[in-house]
């Protein structure tokens, strides 16, 4: 039987999360990954939260062979203005036939919600992939499926800052608080993904510099350079 694939972009944000949702995505046979949609904060040009540089990025992007397109916020962003550029982000998609959304949430109710009712508003549709799985089980799949991923950003208030630049790991998963969702749902941390299943090659990086900003501690991650050659980024309009 001949399955009509929708076209679908995939929220990106740089980090384990919504890297394991675009492999398990792939695996759908009603879901055509096409490109990959991120929020950048235009003045420090990285990841919006994930404080990752924006050439890793783009990295990410061509390792994964997708085109990937970027909206860029302001710092700070509110809510109207994050609404507005994403609606102007959505028209692009529909524009291009796409009428799918993939995110790589788990269990945020609310934030689930917020998703879907924008959607609805640009006549498009959400997928979850990772929703409720046991984000302990959901953890050690992805270290299994052979994810490597180092840790970006840590609220502070949740999680010690010193957890920032640690790999994500099974040491780091054996030292958290039984407060601390293992894959930070909670937004107690953010994460990078340098290799998995999805890419065609690694990433070599490096850890730097640490600042701790408004309760956040940062991780800063540096590209040494890219296994195989050099970056030819993807970038969609």
């Amino acid at each position: 039987m001949i399955v009509d694939r929708r076209k679908a972009w995939l929220a990106w944000s740089s980090g384990k999360d919504c890297a394991w949702a675009l492999h398990m995505a792939r695996e759908m046979v009603d879901i055509d990954i096409v490109g990959l949609l991120t929020t950048v904060t235009d003045e420090y040009a990285r990841v919006s939260m994930h404080g990752v540089r924006e050439e890793l990025l783009l990295a990410q992007a061509e390792s994964i062979s997708l085109p990937l397109h970027i909206v860029r916020i302001p710092s700070p962003c509110p809510i109207e203005a994050y609404d507005d550029l994403m609606r102007q982000a959505l028209a692009v998609a529909r524009s291009q036939g796409v009428g799918d959304v993939v995110f790589g949430d788990l269990f945020l109710e609310d934030v689930r919600s917020y998703r879907e009712s924008r959607l609805r508003e640009a006549s498009m549709s959400a997928h979850f992939p990772l929703w409720q799985i046991d984000t302990g089980r959901l953890a050690r799949q992805m270290l299994a499926g052979g994810m490597k991923v180092i840790v970006t950003c840590v609220d502070t208030r949740k999680l010690d800052g010193k957890m920032a630049g640690r790999a994500w790991d099974e040491s780091f998963l054996a030292s958290l608080p039984a407060s601390v969702d293992p894959c930070g749902e909670n937004g107690e941390f953010h994460t990078f993904v340098w290799d998995g299943p999805m890419f065609t090659r690694p990433a070599e990086v490096e850890t730097g510099e640490v600042v701790e900003r408004e309760g956040f501690v940062f991780c800063d991650v540096m590209p040494v350079k890219v296994a195989g050659g050099p970056l030819r980024p993807s970038i969609a309009p």
